[in-house]
């Protein structure tokens, strides 16, 4: 196939398939998802019946609209039925086994073939690359290694490019700055909450980024993170900080990613169709128009999924990239519907909460939401670290910031939330996903 970026391709890693016409892109994806369906319904037993009950065979599904007469696969479908139910291969075939975090229930356990290693790594490739790391870099993956498919997935896409790999492990932040400066890091693979405690901890013992380690880029993932955790995070570390998006039950990190351009994240459309529906209704939403993401992964071998409903709310954008690129973009996660509270009848997102906190100045990118009831009506307060020199002003100053706040979050959520202000450093830090609300309400 001919390479059609019109871009440089420096940072990117497959440029005959992430630069594909359109026209090309959507006849591939067609292609794939009719030998998907066909390889469903003669290999795996959950979608034999699934298909069976809806009438659907694989001669059905003659254009890429079809893939909306299909029924969805959801997390409790995974979690109901048996490995073996929902595999396109026998045992003997499977080489890995992983199984998500568990954040939002029992953990859901994937298998992956030789061959799905090999793509794995591939598409993880892709989002190093466009990341910004190159083979001359030296990544240090401070994610855990074991089920969750983070660690492994990003340590062997950056081995994939090139790169040198420093397998740190979650946690023990001192030794993760120890290991840094050491072994010159370049990179760092981490949640974004974990890189803003790396930030804060090199704060505290006096690390000078730039000086005394030299991390230029940062990939982040795992959990939603707004544009204002970014500029900390870059600000803390003196780096580039790009999002990158996967789950365990679509293949783990490397679905998509963010470019150098950092307006969406890149899906790479010639494994995964990607759709938006209404939450609620289950009925497709255009193109442009925000819900939740919908992914079909069209070219696993052991365990296909189609139209798994990922729980994670965002919008397509199908605009062009100034980096060459021809994929179409997701935005930046805004929540999961698991994660939305209902708060006096009212939606809320903590990344809408944590977006209004790190506009204000003084406060510091550590928060924590406290759900409670009083007299039958919930109550919300929000916890939220300032900065030293705020916390010993005086009280009206500290008055007058916990007013802008408030004033705040009430025009934007339209609810009445109480905030208090703690002393930098109070809160709990997170090596992992983080834990950013305790509800208390007994429902």
């Amino acid at each position: 196939m001919e390479v059609h970026c019109t871009n440089s391709i420096e940072n990117i890693w497959d440029p005959t398939m992430e630069c594909l016409p359109r026209h090309e892109l959507q006849a591939l994806q067609l292609r794939r998802l009719q030998d998907l369906i066909r390889r469903a319904d003669a290999q795996v037993p959950y979608y034999q019946r699934v298909f069976r009950d809806a009438g659907i065979h694989p001669e059905d599904i003659r254009s890429l609209d079809d893939l909306q007469r299909l029924p969805f696969t959801t997390k409790d479908d995974v979690r109901t039925y048996s490995m073996t139910e929902m595999m396109a291969v026998s045992m003997d075939r499977v080489v890995r086994l992983h199984a998500s975090s568990g954040t939002t229930g029992h953990p859901t356990v994937v298998a992956y073939t030789r061959n799905d290693l090999d793509l794995w790594s591939d598409l993880v490739a892709r989002i190093i690359r466009a990341g910004g790391v190159g083979p001359s870099d030296i990544l240090q993956v401070a994610f855990g290694y074991g089920l969750f498919t983070g660690g492994f997935g990003l340590h062997y896409g950056a081995e994939k490019i090139g790169a040198a790999v420093i397998p740190a492990s979650s946690g023990n932040t001192l030794r993760q700055i120890e290991l840094m400066r050491a072994m010159k890091a370049t990179a760092l693979v981490c949640t974004p909450s974990y890189a803003l405690h790396i930030a804060d901890f090199l704060e505290k013992e006096g690390v000078k980024p730039g000086k005394d380690i030299h991390l230029r880029f940062g990939l982040f993932g795992g959990e939603p993170w707004s544009e204002n955790m970014r500029r900390e995070i870059e600000a803390g570390l003196g780096i580039s900080a790009t999002d990158n998006y996967g789950l365990s039950e679509i293949i783990g990190p490397g679905v998509s990613g963010e470019c150098p351009v950092k307006n969406g994240l890149h899906i790479s459309e010639d494994h995964f169709l990607a759709e938006v529906i209404d939450p609620d209704t289950g009925q497709s939403k255009a193109i442009g128009e925000e819900g939740e993401l919908v992914l079909t992964a069209l070219t696993k071998e052991a365990l296909p999924v189609i139209r798994y409903r990922t729980r994670d709310i965002c919008r397509l954008i199908p605009d062009p990239c100034s980096c060459g690129r021809t994929t179409v973009r997701m935005t930046k996660v805004q929540g999961r519907n698991d994660d939305m509270l209902i708060v006096r009848g009212v939606n809320v997102f903590p990344s809408q909460i944590e977006e209004i906190l790190l506009e204000v100045e003084g406060v510091q990118p550590f928060y924590q939401i406290i759900l409670g009831r009083k007299e039958a009506l919930d109550t919300i307060e929000v916890q939220v670290e300032v900065r030293g020199e705020v916390f010993s002003d005086e009280m009206k100053g500290m008055r007058a910031l916990e007013e802008k706040l408030r004033q705040r979050l009430h025009t934007a959520l339209g609810i009445s939330v109480k905030i208090t202000l703690v002393e930098h450093r109070t809160l709990e830090r997170a090596i992992g996903k983080s834990k950013r609300v305790i509800d208390n309400r007994n429902f």
